[in-house]
């Protein structure tokens, strides 16, 4: 059944990554209408977190934002399509890198560097990031569970030459890197909510007690890497630019949290920013009130 549904599906994604750009985003448009309009899709989760996060907005602002977010989630996923055969000229083109000399600056220090990103704008696009660093490459993913989805998910992502390592995999295969004296930069998306467990740290997003991820802060503290914020904006529709802020070089100075601290705060600065660019559709406040604090 795994490998029915991938035959039936493969060829529609590849279909539209060889689209040219301006027949990608009218067909994301003919899309948006069907998600939004008629499937509905998610659409009671999104309105609740917007309701959640935006209280003091009215019913009319938060349709606006809604309908904008459709919009750039569409988008999202035919770039994402798109990703399959895009070259690496027009990828840095339309995902820039504002300050790559941060880049190199980091590297100077002969550290290891973990790189934390938001679900914010275009994540799928920063797999080009690699053509501006030295280090090699990691991306901490979550596995699929259909194995050639996932096959072809780490395939995408891995286009220029970074590595995906699932979640169970990474502290061996960072360790392993290190070990055989290969410098590293690894990347974290830690903005959603992780299983609820008695040992969860909560801290407040957007206003609002939460569990946190804190994975990415714990793994730079024990191995003593550099820590730094992607924050990535979109510009226009199809161009994104990026810019690496640096949270810590020495994380182990850093008091427990701090550094998760700081990352969603600046992930916030960003949601209140542009809200329409953030990934609405994951339950990310599903846990609102339980905190024990």
């Amino acid at each position: 059944m795994q490998f029915l549904a991938y035959i039936l599906v493969y060829p529609f994604l590849w279909l539209i990554s060889i689209l040219p750009f301006r027949l990608l985003y009218l067909f994301s448009d003919v899309l948006y209408v069907l998600l939004y309009h008629i499937i509905g899709y998610r659409k009671q989760v999104v309105n609740t977190n917007l309701k959640t996060v935006f209280p003091e907005k009215t019913d009319k602002e938060i349709a606006v934002i809604r309908k904008k977010f459709y919009k750039h989630l569409c988008d999202m996923f035919l770039e994402m399509a798109k990703t399959m055969s895009i070259s690496e000229t027009e990828l840095k083109k339309r995902f820039k890198i504002k300050n790559p000399q941060e880049f190199k600056r980091l590297e100077k220090l002969n550290k290891s560097i973990i790189l934390i990103f938001g679900h914010y704008a275009s994540w799928e696009w920063s797999i080009v990031l690699q053509n501006y660093i030295s280090f090699k490459g990691l991306a901490v993913y979550k596995k699929l569970a259909n194995k050639h989805f996932d096959t072809l998910v780490r395939n995408i992502r891995s286009k220029f030459n970074t590595k995906l390592i699932n979640t169970k995999e990474t502290i061996n295969a960072i360790s392993h890197y290190e070990v055989s004296g290969v410098r590293t930069i690894t990347g974290f998306l830690s903005d959603q909510s992780p299983r609820l467990n008695k040992d969860a740290y909560w801290g407040e997003f957007m206003g609002i007690k939460v569990p946190c991820f804190t994975g990415a802060e714990r793994l730079a503290k024990k191995l003593d890497f550099s820590t730094a914020y992607l924050k990535v904006t979109k510009v226009k529709r199809g161009f994104y630019e990026a810019e690496i802020m640096t949270l810590a070089e020495n994380p182990k100075e850093f008091e427990n949290y701090k550094l998760t601290d700081m990352f969603l705060r600046e992930v916030e600065k960003q949601i209140y920013e542009a809200p329409e660019y953030y990934f609405w559709t994951h339950k990310r406040w599903k846990h609102k009130g339980k905190s024990k604090l």
